[in-house]
């Protein structure tokens, strides 16, 4: 579906009420498209975790126009599934998540000292895709 009242007509047609009951939970979904304009958006929140955040930021019901009381969780679940046809877990958006060198640069929270030189070195040379910052081999990392 492109536009989130489409999604809130569809939960209209699921469980009645209007399309203002359901609106605002379809656009907390899709408020991702505001950094991230094409389908990838998705991966922040159309997943398991993130039908079970709605819920914790909406409440386990709401109560419809027409009075009836309607688990949000299933209109989380409703949402997804339009969009995506099934309900991925977040490891399977993360699974496509290719690592880059940055993402491996860690350093301990104890020496201060370590970041800086790491930072001076790097400046020097770019990171090239795919290899540790280090060693400059390539890593291979497996979700």
């Amino acid at each position: 579906m492109a536009h989130c009242y489409y999604h809130a007509l569809s939960s209209v047609r699921k469980w009645g009420g209007r399309p203002d009951d359901y609106l605002p939970l379809h656009q907390w979904f899709d408020q991702s498209k505001a950094i991230f304009a094409d389908p990838r958006h998705r991966a922040l929140r159309h997943h398991a975790e993130g039908i079970f955040m709605l819920e914790t930021l909406f409440g386990a019901t709401i109560v419809n126009a027409d009075g009836r009381i309607v688990p949000v969780r299933l209109i989380g679940e409703q949402h997804v599934r339009e969009d995506l046809g099934y309900i991925p877990s977040f490891a399977d958006w993360a699974r496509l998540i290719v690592p880059q060198a940055w993402m491996l640069r860690g350093h301990r929270l104890d020496d201060p000292l370590a970041g800086l030189a790491d930072q001076s070195e790097l400046a020097s040379e770019p990171p090239v895709a795919g290899s540790h910052p280090a060693t400059g081999r390539s890593v291979r990392v497996e979700i």
